[in-house]
This record gives structure tokens, sequence and C-alpha cells, in this order.
């Protein structure tokens, strides 16, 4: 079971919130505990021994609060904006997912109830902007806004309605469009009628490496096999070929992937699909939490051999794959994605 919320530590001016109340309601047997900050529980972000049970947290426990700084950054990669996060954390436990780097020993869903003042704050700045007049890689038309950098806005929908809300919302802002990107498989967001202003990117890798790195989501295939469905239902469906982890088969492996996308694919989805391509970047204090619940990922993402050290703009250590060497690689799996799927377009590549 992805979620069995058992705590709730809430703030309470979220509990005064309808969304909040909303999503308290939806595990009546959950204990409520009232906090300062959802974003900094010490006894869930701060203890130790929650390493050993980094699933568990994921599944049993919910932060609940109030967003309270509105700013939507920009990209200029994935989109053009990175939209305020109307949640961050995620149930499912990716081994490589940076957003642990910030949070301590735990790392379970926190979602926001005052989705209305972020609705609010990302309608009057799509007004701003005005119309697009210059076609980019994000799109060609519409002012593109991410809306899960910090979590999986499909898992963030068994949570609450922010999701649904959020695509509601974009549904009538004629000069942009939403976008994330997901590993798991929620059918209730075909229910959702976009009208093809969300996009939504299937996170894809090969199977062997997601088997034992993509802990807890929809399996490869899966995600594969739903892009139609999307589609269907009005969405723009895009590829997130992330992250690409390199090993001594990595390519071949690869060649696999890309046999399957030509093989479930229709011509509908591969005559809009576009992807983006990005190598795996990990972190010494990731490494260091997941040696304590996942010890077999780290044998994939931390290799001293091809890696090099990076100290981030926030202070942090990170290990990326060492720069010449990277840039041979890249290109060797740009080489392998014209050859074997000439109708997918890279939108970028890092």
């Amino acid at each position: 079971m992805l979620l069995d919320v058992r705590t709730i530590y809430a703030e309470p001016a979220a509990l005064e919130l309808e969304r909040g109340r909303q999503i308290v309601e939806r595990w009546p047997r959950a204990e409520v505990i009232e906090v300062a900050s959802a974003n900094r529980v010490d006894a869930v972000h701060g203890d130790e021994q929650n390493v050993q049970r980094w699933v568990r947290v994921k599944t049993e426990v919910l932060a609940l609060g109030v967003r309270k700084t509105m700013t939507a950054r920009v990209n200029g990669r994935s989109a053009d904006w990175i939209a305020p996060s109307a949640a961050n954390g995620c149930a499912m436990a990716c081994a490589y997912c940076y957003v642990p780097r910030h949070k301590g020993y735990a790392n379970p869903i926190t979602v926001y109830a005052n989705i209305e003042q972020m609705i609010g704050y990302l309608r009057r700045h799509v007004v701003r902007q005005g119309p697009k007049t210059e076609p980019n890689q994000c799109d060609p038309r519409a002012w593109v806004y991410d809306l899960g950098e910090n979590s999986d806005a499909s898992v963030d929908a068994l949570v609450s309605d922010n999701v649904a809300d959020l695509v509601a919302a974009f549904r009538d802002l004629e000069h942009a469009k939403a976008s994330f990107a997901t590993k798991f498989v929620n059918r209730d967001l075909l229910t959702y009628d976009p009208q093809g202003r969300t996009r939504i990117r299937f996170s894809v890798m090969p199977e062997r490496t997601a088997k034992l790195l993509d802990i807890r989501t929809s399996s490869v295939g899966e995600r594969i096999a739903a892009v139609d469905d999307f589609l269907a239902a009005g969405y723009e469906v895009h590829l997130n070929m992330s992250p690409v982890v390199v090993h001594e088969e990595w390519l071949s492996d690869w060649a696999e992937l890309l046999q399957q996308l030509n093989d479930v694919l229709s011509p509908a989805a591969k005559a809009q699909a576009q992807a983006e391509v990005i190598f795996l970047t990990h972190n010494q204090g990731l490494h260091d939490v997941n040696l304590g619940w996942h010890p077999q990922a780290e044998n994939l993402l931390w290799r001293p051999d091809i890696q090099e050290f990076k100290v981030s703009q926030n202070g942090m250590r990170n290990v990326r794959y060492r720069a010449g060497w990277k840039g041979v690689w890249k290109q060797r799996l740009l080489d392998l994605i014209a050859e074997q799927a000439p109708w997918l377009t890279v939108r970028y590549a890092f």
C-alpha cells in the first residue's frame, strides 16, 4: 500500500482551511499532531532512527502546512518557470531523489492547504507574462510551468484535490501550460479534462535499473503503456529519460528500452512525444542516508571511479560523471535515440 496515513503533523493555520480539513477527513483514524512548521518536524525529519524506517515513514506520515512564499523561478529546461510547489516529498522512494537532501532523515509528503492562494498567484504571474512571442525549447507557444519540482503530482493527487484544481486552472490560461514528471500511473488523472493545457512527462529508464532504484513506483512498462491513455484524455505526453545511470551494460539496456517504446506507443503518441535526457547527479548526504536503508542502490549510484565531486550553489557536495566521459556518453545515447527512435525529439540533454 502506497499510503496508509496514521499520523498527520499539521500547522494550525492549515487545519483552518477547507483543503486542510478535507485532507484530514481522508484519513479519519490518523492522529493529528499540531506543529509550528510542516517543513521541519523534529520527530520526523530530525530523528536519525527514521532512516531505518525510510519507507514506513513515507507510508504512514503526512505533514500538512501553509505555503508562505509564492515565487515562480526561472527554469528554461523542463519549463519556463518552476511554480510554487503545492507539495514536497513523496510516498515513493526512488534512491536518487534529490528532495531528501534538504529534509534530513525522512521524506514523507508535505502538502500545502492554501491552494487557492497558489492558483491566484499563478494566474497573476501568467497575466504579467502576456503572450509568448518567441518559441523556445520549453514550448513554441505557451509559457510552461512545472508543478512538481519537489514532489510527484500523480501521487499528490492521492492526498488532496490540489492537483485537480491546478489542472483545471491551467485549462483556462490561454498563454500557459502546466507540466510535471511522474513515475506513478494514477488513472484518476484521466478524468481531469486538461484540454491540452497540461503536459505529463512519464519518467522512463531501463527496467533492470528501475527495479533497483525506482522503489514503490509504477513499473516502467506500466508507465509506457499509459502514454496513449493519457494522450486520449487530453494531456500532452512527453518522456523524461532520467536519470541516466552509467554502468557496464547501460547502453544496451537503453537500446532495449527504446525498442519497447517503438513497440508500444501508437503513431499518435510518437507524433507529439518529446524527451529530456538527464544524467545522474548524486549527493554525499543522500549516499550516507541510502546506506542506512537501501545500500544495494549505492552500487550503481556511487561510482567514485567514474564520478567527480562538485560543490553546489547551496554548499552541498554533489557527485556527477566526470565531464570528459559524460560528454562522450551523452552523445552515444543521443546517437542511439536518433538511430532507434528517430520520431523522438530530444528537447534538451545534460
